[in-house]
């Protein structure tokens, strides 16, 4: 969960503080100078107050999803890669969270009877046997039986 991952096992992540000064420069917020404006124009825009706009441009690290989300919504980047970028996350975790089926974590049919509270051996069996049935793929439909429409 460090930062330096986002960018990459090779590659250090810029500063989250860094980022966030590029992305808010390529949309025209004007960060030159202490009284140039782009950071209480953006907090007004964005919802995210100007003192953690200010946090978060000097690189401080800010954990609070609610602020992150804001930040993501308003410049219409994926949460995800906010939340890389701010560090709450690596790319793996990442990628673990928006595709569970990566992880490589399948339960048996018995340990699901467990979970869903299934005790009944009668039950276990109709729930183990309707359960590998669903698994199964089904033929391929080859058109017979279907009546011809003319």
């Amino acid at each position: 969960m460090k930062n330096t991952k986002a960018g990459g096992p090779d590659q250090p992540a810029p500063a989250f503080g860094e980022w966030l000064r590029d992305q808010l420069t390529q949309r025209g917020y004007d960060l030159s100078g202490l009284r140039s404006g782009g950071k209480s124009a953006f907090a007004a825009a964005s919802g995210i107050s100007a003192s953690t706009v200010g946090r978060m441009l000097r690189g401080d690290h800010v954990t609070d999803t609610r602020v992150l989300a804001l930040l993501a919504q308003s410049l219409e980047i994926p949460l995800g890669e906010v939340l890389v970028r701010a560090g709450i996350l690596d790319a793996a975790e990442l990628r673990a969270v928006q595709d569970p089926s990566t992880s490589g974590r399948r339960i048996t049919v018995e340990q699901a009877a467990d979970q869903l509270g299934i005790e009944d051996d009668q039950s276990r069996r109709l729930f183990a046997s309707m359960t590998r049935t669903l698994q199964r793929k089904p033929p391929p439909d080859t058109g017979e039986g279907h009546l011809a429409e003319h």
